[in-house]
């Protein structure tokens, strides 16, 4: 079995036990954003998976719209991800 040479943890364990490795990030061409996929890119930075300088590089984001991810995660948790809820947890 072949592993590709990367910088970082393979793998980091979450506080709820549960174990995300880089294989559970969504692949790099990823255009459709759903709440579960977002959620997972912005566990993997605040767990140490990856860099958050590599996950703007790798998907293509700015970082005003993942500082708004990450944010909207620790205040209202993933459900205020979805694109239906927007009304819901932002404040004009």
């Amino acid at each position: 079995m072949y592993l590709k040479k990367i910088d970082g943890p393979r793998a980091v364990t979450l506080p709820d036990g549960t174990v995300m490795t880089r294989a559970d990030l969504p692949d790099a061409s990823t255009r459709r954003w759903v709440a579960s996929r977002k959620a997972a890119v912005v566990r993997g930075v605040q767990y140490g998976l990856l860099p958050r300088s590599s996950a703007l590089r790798l998907y293509g984001l700015s970082d005003d719209e993942f500082s708004e991810w990450e944010k909207a995660v620790s205040e209202h948790g993933e459900a205020a991800l979805k694109a239906t809820a927007l009304q819901k947890y932002r404040q004009p």
